[in-house]
């Protein structure tokens, strides 16, 4: 059988071609109520893999503790950059 058509506003972004990627943004919903329910989404998502298990494990704390690192390190890297020792010749 043939795979059945889904509307590409119901698609997942894995799923999108590029092709029918601006449609696809055009579709989405960025009301500040439409971000606030994807953001809900997501994090249900998340928490339902990695956190809510039987038996977990640490890599969805360690996935959590790692994307903080990496934020935290891109939002001071304008001071950090400034503070490096450079050599003035």
């Amino acid at each position: 059988m043939a795979d059945r058509l889904v509307p590409i506003a119901e698609k997942r972004l894995m799923d999108v071609k590029l092709g029918e990627l601006g449609s696809w943004l055009g579709a989405r919903d960025f009301t500040p109520n439409g971000i606030i329910s994807a953001v809900r989404r997501g994090h249900d998502r998340y928490y339902n893999k990695y956190i809510n298990v039987k038996k977990g494990g640490i890599g969805g704390v360690a996935m959590l503790l790692v994307g903080y690192m990496a934020m935290s390190y891109l939002w001071e890297y304008d001071h950090i950059k400034h503070d490096r020792w450079r050599k003035y010749h």
